[in-house]
């Protein structure tokens, strides 16, 4: 059983840089594949980023590309998202999750939430 604790959301500007956490309380985060999802009320929910369990594998959304970066510190059990040059529709509730992952030729290309998901920290952008 795990319980996944996300932090760091707030309000900030158009071009403003927000970094989330994810506190993973329970035991051997270090065996699951991690990753960050969004939402918008009346929207899907959709992946952001994700990460491999020793984070030397990383998926990104394609229009995230370049401005997000996810990282992990087994150590610590806590997941990250560097989040630069925020823009409004990136405006969501942020969630943190295991995740089953795809791969191709090595390569993550496909990520989607599992068991376990926290309750979500809010990132606000304003234009």
């Amino acid at each position: 059983q795990l319980e996944l604790v996300e932090s760091g959301g707030g309000l900030v500007e158009a071009g403003g840089s927000l970094r989330l956490s994810c506190l993973v309380r329970g035991r051997h985060f270090q065996m699951y594949h991690m990753g960050w999802f969004r939402q918008d009320p009346g929207k899907e929910l959709e992946a952001v980023s994700c990460i491999s369990l020793s984070g030397d594998k990383t998926y990104y959304r394609d229009s995230l590309k370049g401005r997000f970066t996810i990282s992990r510190d087994n150590t610590k059990n806590t997941l990250y998202l560097q989040m630069d040059n925020l823009k409004p529709e990136d405006t969501a509730m942020y969630y943190c999750a295991t995740v089953r992952t795809q791969e191709t030729l090595g390569v993550i290309d496909r990520c989607e939430a599992a068991t376990y998901r926290g309750q979500g920290t809010q990132v606000t952008v304003s234009s």
